[in-house]
């Protein structure tokens, strides 16, 4: 069962980030923060998230059934909207500072939260760009991937091509089979240096730009890989035309059908600092 709110801890407070960081950020387009959560904070969030998922997954097909999409994560939006417990995570103070401070900007908005658990025998996910989905004119976005769990390599761990957000959207592939295959090639061209942590505690989290070209092998263990993830925009970001299909679905989901050339700003995302 839920805990109620008001015996959740806020979240609100700030963490100064190591140097280190913010460079790492700033030049691999990735970076690993650790204890950004306690693991008291963990033992408390980790259940509400958890019973959340378990409630809104529309999923229902068995493994073998699924695409290489379907099977590589049940993927859950926006739990903020339907529950009161999770908004306060993805809300949180603590994580959007961090997400402005990594961007060097004043403020972030909120783009959507999205629970990414890869089931146990889960396949991979293929190599891909997030924002090849995103109609935003900036390239400061950041995702924050979180464990809820202990994790190492065998789980399915996120895994990073260094330096591989400037150049923008690469091609004009979703997530698949064939986008695996034209980044892998594109990745080994240009030499780009394979970069994943081992092993992640929970609270800990990776976070990585929009272009940042990443994948994560499957979960070759016995346990869910329980991850939440809040993806953050800079304040001032504003819409663009749409350059696929993706796109056009993302600006009535996310965006609210706002104007295209208008600031991003529409209730789905709130100013979170």
């Amino acid at each position: 069962m839920n805990a109620k709110v008001s015996e959740l801890s806020a979240l609100d407070d700030f963490i100064k980030l190591p140097e280190e960081n913010i460079l790492e950020f700033r030049k691999k387009g990735h970076t690993l923060i650790q204890n950004i959560l306690s693991k008291e904070e963990t033992i408390v969030y980790r259940p509400v998230i958890v019973d959340a998922v378990e409630r809104y997954n529309t999923e229902k097909r068995k493994l073998q059934d699924r695409d290489t999409y379907g099977k590589a994560f049940l993927q859950i939006m926006n739990l903020w909207q339907v529950d009161a417990n999770v908004k306060r995570f993805v809300f949180a103070k603590r994580m959007a500072k961090i997400a402005a401070d990594l961007m060097g900007v004043e403020n972030v908005r909120l783009y959507h939260d999205q629970a990414l658990f890869k089931e146990a025998g889960g396949g991979p996910t293929p190599w891909h760009q997030d924002q090849y989905y995103w109609p935003i004119d900036t390239n400061n976005t950041v995702t924050m991937w979180m464990p809820l769990v202990d994790i190492n390599v065998d789980m399915g761990m996120l895994t990073f091509a260094s330096n591989s957000y400037t150049n923008g959207a690469v091609f004009n592939h979703e997530i698949s089979d064939e986008s695996e295959s034209a980044f892998d090639d594109y990745v080994k061209k240009k030499g780009f240096p394979i970069s994943r942590a081992q092993t992640m505690k929970a609270g800990d989290a990776t976070w990585h730009r929009g272009f940042t070209i990443h994948n994560a092998p499957g979960n070759n263990s016995d346990k869910m890989r329980e991850v939440m993830t809040v993806i953050y925009i800079a304040d001032g970001a504003r819409i663009t035309p749409y350059k696929n299909d993706w796109q056009k679905n993302d600006h009535h989901k996310w965006l609210m059908g706002k104007p295209i050339g208008g600031l991003i700003d529409s209730e789905l995302n709130p100013k979170l600092l």
